[in-house]
């Protein structure tokens, strides 16, 4: 059984879990948008490709949450790692267009897979261990945190690597001509992340154990899709706090996802090539986890001091959506002033969007039960993607500028202000016994 383990090892696991899953996809990130502008891909393109990755996982979160509370957490998770292990080594050797689509689709089939089963896990584990009525905050903080910390360190070495790599031209042409030009400097942090990635199935193999399961066929499963994606959908409709969670996921979504698509052009072109500007906007990134991995760890101290962990979800998007309206001020600017304004509103949506996550999802556990628990983080990672690739398309159509920007900090500040009306207790009635695939109690309308 789970309990067993004990909630200081339960966590220990999970921010592990944390840690290697999310380090291949920080490796990748300072390095993806100039590795696919160096294939030859059109801003457009490349937002076309982004677009496919967030609705390749908008659709299939729901029926992968659904399999992860039927056929166990560690089985889903090792399926994620091996998508993402085939995903970054197709884009990081691929220069067809096709493949690169295809690598992107697969990343994002593995994000779907990835968005549920781990914390799910942990928060079976906690109340087996201690009741419903454990503190969840310190280990959901502790993820978080341990998330952000490995997309930090992922994004420096990433960024850094193809710099040092092409610092050489001797070493990079030699890397060139061993594969006919298909590993480039940009490539490499691609290629370690999916050697990551391999750790990361290999570990949750011999670490998440979990109790007995009730056999289901997977012809089963695939049959309830329909229902788990009904039932999904009618969870955020019957509980309004839970409606809160899955809408403040979208608006961060679509945040994330406007400092994804413009920020490393920003940086490459204060820098003044490509390799230069991975590294500016690796040590970016960096910065900017490491904020969130702070605003994760004030998340359960804040909470406790405002008193409602609600206030303080608010007030993190509120901040969140001023860092994004700095950026936009600064977007046509040059000087001294408008780069530190620019740091200052990028660190203040990392921040926010840090300190926000540990409380939303402390109250989506409270609300949901064991049964549905992973599904309805899939819900919550649904808005995410979706909102998130709507917000991509619209950006890849518009001029660069402000607007971008202002679109994204709009959304954010929509995102809080949902906040501003004071929700009614959780639920603490028992949780009852599969088969419902969704469970919430009711809250209100």
């Amino acid at each position: 059984m789970t309990g067993q383990l004990g909630i200081p090892t339960a966590r220990r696991r999970y921010i592990t879990v944390c840690a290697l899953f999310w380090l291949p996809l920080g490796l990748s990130l300072a390095p993806l948008i100039l590795l696919l502008t160096q294939r030859g891909m059109t801003m457009t393109a490349i937002s076309g490709l982004f677009a496919a990755h967030s609705l390749t996982a908008a659709a299939l979160e729901l029926p992968t949450g659904g399999m992860a509370d039927v056929l166990g957490r560690r089985a889903v998770l090792m399926a994620a790692g091996l998508l993402n292990m085939t995903a970054l080594a197709l884009i990081g050797l691929g220069s067809a267009p096709w493949l690169l689509a295809l690598g992107m689709v697969l990343m994002g089939a593995g994000r779907a897979l990835s968005s549920g089963p781990a914390e799910a896990w942990y928060v079976d584990t906690v109340h087996a261990d201690s009741g419903p009525d454990s503190d969840l905050r310190p280990g959901l903080a502790g993820g978080s945190a341990a998330t952000s910390a490995a997309l930090a360190a992922g994004t420096l070495l990433g960024g850094a690597l193809p710099w040092l790599l092409g610092v050489g031209p001797d070493l990079g042409a030699r890397l060139g001509e061993a594969s006919s030009g298909l590993v480039l400097p940009l490539s490499v942090p691609l290629l370690l992340g999916a050697a990551v990635e391999i750790a990361f199935v290999l570990y949750v193999l011999t670490s998440l154990p979990e109790p007995p399961r009730q056999a289901a066929a997977l012809g089963d499963v695939l049959r309830g899709i329909p229902a788990t994606v009904a039932g999904g959908l009618r969870l955020g409709g019957r509980d309004a706090p839970v409606r809160r969670v899955f809408l403040g996921a979208g608006a961060a979504g679509s945040a994330l996802v406007v400092i994804e698509l413009l920020m490393p052009g920003r940086a490459a072109a204060h820098a003044g090539a490509s390799e230069s500007g991975a590294v500016l906007f690796a040590a970016l990134a960096c910065a900017g986890f490491v904020c969130s991995a702070v605003g994760s760890r004030l998340a359960p101290p804040a909470a406790r001091t405002a008193g409602s962990g609600e206030r303080v979800v608010m007030v993190s998007l509120g901040a969140g959506a001023g860092g994004l309206f700095l950026l936009a001020a600064t977007a046509a600017s040059t000087g001294t002033g408008a780069l530190a304004l620019s740091v200052v509103g990028y660190v203040l949506v990392y921040l926010g969007l840090g300190s926000a996550g540990p409380n939303q999802n402390d109250i989506l556990h409270r609300r949901v039960t064991s049964a549905g628990r992973a599904t309805a983080l899939s819900v919550q990672s649904l808005a995410l993607q979706l909102v998130g690739a709507l917000t991509g398309l619209v950006v890849g159509a518009l001029r660069p500028g402000p607007v971008p920007w202002l679109l994204g900090g709009a959304v954010l500040l929509a995102g809080s202000l949902l906040w501003l009306r004071r929700s009614g207790p959780a639920p603490s009635a028992p949780e009852p016994t599969p088969p419902q695939p969704l469970a919430a109690t009711p809250g209100e309308s």
